[in-house]
């Protein structure tokens, strides 16, 4: 179960984290892998080998900018903050995260 679970965020990574940020405003890597274990409950866990390179992809699509500041704990830290076309990306994102999700489940309803 853990593994179809850790395939299935795999794929709904970049959408996960453009939400967090769209919902929190600007996070450090760690903020956010912390903000969507707890909003899970924590049903997903956000590894950094994970997090990182998609923070990256991420910053290079221009869907979210990056800059060093001080962390809450006195450390440096890169804060990641959502843009304009990133907000743009979350709602067609997020619409066909629901349409997926739709139809999968018509499959798994079907008898």
């Amino acid at each position: 179960m853990a593994k179809a679970r850790n395939e299935a965020l795999k794929g709904a990574l970049d959408l996960l984290i453009l939400k967090t940020l769209d919902r929190r405003g600007p996070l450090h890597g760690y903020g956010i892998a912390t903000q969507i274990e707890q909003v899970s409950q924590e049903a997903l866990r956000v590894e950094e080998g994970s997090l990182y390179p998609a923070l990256h992809r991420l910053e290079g699509a221009g869907w979210i900018s990056a800059e060093w500041k001080t962390s809450e704990n006195k450390r440096r830290a890169r804060y990641y903050a959502l843009t304009k076309a990133g907000r743009k990306h979350l709602e067609q994102e997020e619409e066909t995260w629901r349409q997926l999700t739709s139809a999968v489940g018509r499959v798994l309803r079907y008898v």
